[in-house]
């Protein structure tokens, strides 16, 4: 007689189901949807389809407020996002973790362990807020690129990425300045230990400007240029594609639309990517320049 642990056979896995095949194609069509209606607009007829600086214009929302547009929406969702996401995430903690507790830990830990105190040294604990605050708000602005009916990441405007930017310069030429004292942090700055004097004039201008001039261009243009060629590659993919496949004619034109689209999915897990390392490399980078003034030698 057969025990009761062999008379049940195991289940024989399925393959995709309808349901899931239905749920891609609904995915790849609200990409595509999200970008024709928010963001390429209504194609005029025979105007044809054009991929630009134009694509990155967010109008405002009303004619009263110039300056309520959709970028700034996004990066105010955003803020409050990051901000209910940390104030849940340190909320009712138990011995034994929970899911959301689990998440997290791993998160903070993630930034204290592998950015802060790596780059920083045994004074990150001051800067942990900073560096977590950051993290956060960056990739969430970079994700609004793949969330379909947003389809934007806000720091394609760079005056998102310059504010970020400036505001990583300030820390760390205050935390710079409180520790040296001003003249002794312009010393630090711009003057590495072991240089002979024969070769101040060289060294001291070229340092200035990479430590003080050019450091906050590079992290904003980086970020910024990132996400902006992003944002192109994914309407040349999403949007021609919804082009060529619902409004025009030709077969061969649909049979390309419909490809695009397809190859578009590969496209957003690529920018999810992207959205993802470039919130870490702002921070590591930040960290590093708050570490970097704060060492005893340049």
């Amino acid at each position: 007689m057969a025990s009761p642990l062999t008379q049940a056979a195991p289940a024989a896995k399925r393959g995709p189901s309808v349901l899931g095949v239905i749920a891609i194609v609904l995915i790849v069509l609200s990409f595509a949807l999200g970008i024709s209606q928010a963001f390429t607009g209504h194609h005029e007829e025979g105007a044809g389809f054009h991929v630009g600086v134009e694509n990155f214009h967010t109008p405002p929302f009303f004619e009263a407020i110039p300056w309520f547009t959709r970028a700034l929406l996004l990066g105010t969702v955003s803020f409050v996002l990051a901000l209910v996401f940390w104030l849940a995430m340190s909320s009712n903690h138990q011995l034994v973790p929970s899911k959301r507790q689990y998440l997290g830990e791993t998160a903070y830990s993630f930034v204290r362990d592998g950015i802060a105190r790596d780059q920083i040294g045994h004074d990150f604990k001051k800067y942990l807020p900073y560096l977590m605050a950051l993290i956060t708000f960056v990739v969430i602005n970079n994700i609004w690129e793949v969330i379909p009916f947003t389809l934007f990441p806000t720091v394609s405007h760079v005056g998102w990425a310059y504010t970020l930017a400036v505001m990583t310069w300030l820390i760390y030429n205050a935390v710079g300045i409180r520790k040296h004292g001003a003249f002794g942090y312009l010393k630090h700055s711009v003057l590495p230990s072991g240089v002979p004097k024969a070769l101040w004039f060289l060294v001291i201008p070229i340092e200035f400007l990479s430590n003080i001039i050019i450091r906050p261009v590079t992290l904003s243009l980086r970020l910024f240029a990132n996400m902006f060629a992003g944002h192109l590659l994914v309407l040349v993919f999403a949007g021609g594609g919804e082009y060529l496949l619902f409004q025009t004619e030709p077969f061969i034109n649909k049979l390309a639309g419909g490809a695009a689209l397809i190859f578009s999915l590969a496209v957003f897990a690529l920018e999810t990517f992207v959205a993802a390392i470039q919130a870490y490399i702002i921070t590591v980078l930040s960290a590093q320049y708050i570490g970097s003034a704060l060492a005893d030698d340049h």
